[in-house]
């Protein structure tokens, strides 16, 4: 079953368990084992593959999608951002529970306020 959802994360952020193991430091031998069902990696190197892809622990074990953090990488990047920064945050924060129309108007005038002083 964790092989599952290992097999499912990589899927969802188009990897393959190659990547993962370069980028991890678990070698490919300890994921085809565990793919065989032959193994169960250690905790931490569960952990490890959990943190690449940004999901907890549980979701790689249990592949609950509530415990799912982030979808893709490119999300986890924007909800970093998100967090690393209190002024994104306050528009973020505002915009929940504005309509479509309005969140495209506010959308377009920080553009054109970019075009207008590209430095910020």
């Amino acid at each position: 079953m964790y092989y599952e959802n290992f097999r499912k994360l990589c899927e969802l952020n188009n990897v393959k368990p190659g990547t993962v193991s370069r980028e991890t430091g678990i070698s490919t031998a300890t994921l085809s084992s565990w793919k065989q069902d032959k193994y169960t990696p250690k905790p931490d190197k569960l952990q490890k593959i959990a943190d690449y892809f940004n999901v907890s622990l549980d979701f790689l074990m249990k592949g609950e999608d509530s415990e799912m953090y982030y979808i893709n990488q490119e999300t986890a990047e924007i909800a970093q951002k998100i967090f690393d920064n209190p002024d994104l945050k306050v528009l973020f924060d505002a915009a929940q529970g504005v309509s479509s129309e309005s969140i495209k108007l506010a959308a377009e005038m920080l553009r054109k306020m970019k075009e207008t002083n590209p430095d910020g």
